[in-house]
């Protein structure tokens, strides 16, 4: 169980691992590209092998990607569906140069097409997406909080997708997140009650679907499906939560990302390191 949190590219994705380093981080995550939008720099073999040079350089264990923010598998727009399974197949290819171990996405919102088409074309996408894939890099769907009709806010409807007969084979993961899911209905804040998030989570999804999680306490209450980060500790999960995810030991072999703001990201760190290390 490694920590370690969200890390900018700023003058080039080659500068993340230092950062990384520099924040106290034992994993990292970062975009590859704007997540606003707009053409991704190229990846040459020579930002590829000082990246993988610093990694090794810092001791950093393991490194995610985060898929941009404008990500849309079930829009009935031609061009952001289509464009979406294109930045996708991408990053997991930009992925594989760097050695990145997942590429992580939101799937979308239902509310263009209906649920109904709307998960067709989901599925669609996604195979068209995985077809031919040959790399290293995995692709997992994070959990949602929940806001609107968001794809992906349940575990019944992730092992949906995962599960369908033409995405199956694929092997496709899950990345958790706490506040995502506490704000969509799963409670974490007691010993008892993460102990039923996760033996949920293994029911309907299974736990060896889930690759890695996001690590961040809630601004919002239970269950109020809203996408609200808080530093740990100062949220409505609380320290009671995040010590007793750290003392799961089904979740011993699971990294956790934080994407608290930066002026306490450090702190965030130092704290988990210290829940697990007790």
């Amino acid at each position: 169980m490694l920590f370690g949190c969200h890390v900018s590219i700023a003058g080039g994705l080659e500068n993340a691992p230092e950062r990384a380093h520099d924040l106290g981080c034992e994993v990292f995550q970062m975009f590859s590209r704007s997540p606003q939008g707009g053409k991704a720099k190229e990846i040459t073999p020579e930002i590829a092998k000082k990246f993988k040079a610093d990694c090794k350089k810092f001791e950093l264990k393991e490194v995610a990607i985060h898929a941009p923010y404008y990500i849309n598998f079930a829009s009935k727009n031609n061009r952001i569906r289509y464009g979406s399974i294109n930045v996708i197949r991408d990053e997991l290819e930009r992925g594989s140069l760097i050695d990145a171990e997942y590429v992580m996405a939101h799937l979308g919102s239902f509310k263009d097409l209906g649920r109904k088409e709307g998960m067709k074309k989901v599925v669609e996408g996604l195979d068209k997406m995985l077809e031919g894939y040959k790399g290293s890099t995995k692709f997992l769907i994070e959990i949602a909080a929940g806001a609107g009709e968001v794809i992906g806010a349940h575990f019944e409807e992730i092992a949906e997708i995962i599960n369908h007969k033409k995405l199956k084979s694929y092997n496709i993961g899950v990345c958790f997140d706490t506040q995502h899911a506490f704000a969509s209905g799963y409670d974490l804040r007691t010993q008892a009650a993460v102990k039923k998030t996760f033996d949920d989570f293994d029911k309907i999804i299974g736990l060896k679907k889930l690759k890695m999680s996001h690590c961040n306490d809630s601004k919002v209450e239970f269950n109020s499906n809203r996408d609200r980060h808080e530093h740990i500790g100062e949220g409505y999960i609380g320290m009671d939560g995040f010590r007793a995810i750290t003392k799961d030991k089904r979740l011993k072999n699971i990294n956790f990302y934080l994407e608290t703001k930066h002026d306490k990201v450090e702190q965030d760190i130092k704290i988990m390191k210290k829940l697990r290390d007790k």
